[in-house]
């Protein structure tokens, strides 16, 4: 197993082998739309936040009905979010 990260030519070919193996269509992940969401969740509310947010967005997006909307509706909501994120101090 590697640990050097993924060069970011080789994203698309990732992507795709791992729409396969997931049974999913490559044309069906907003690849954009995720990226940005992982962007304004990791610089507002916490790194590690990225990835569970989006996973959370593909739960939601699922239970909604899956379409290309329902995707981008849970993309709005998470940044909407995360741009407006001011936790009380603890």
């Amino acid at each position: 197993m590697s640990s050097a990260p993924l060069p970011p030519e080789a994203l698309d070919a990732w992507l795709t082998a791992l729409a396969d193996r997931l049974q999913l269509n490559p044309a069906d992940v907003p690849v954009g739309d995720l990226l940005d969401v992982a962007r304004d969740v990791a610089h507002n509310v916490a790194r590690p936040a990225a990835p569970l947010s989006t996973f959370l967005i593909g739960l939601a997006a699922a239970k909604n009905g899956g379409t290309g909307a329902d995707i981008e509706a849970a993309c709005a909501a998470a940044s909407e979010l995360a741009l407006d994120w001011a936790p009380e101090k603890l």
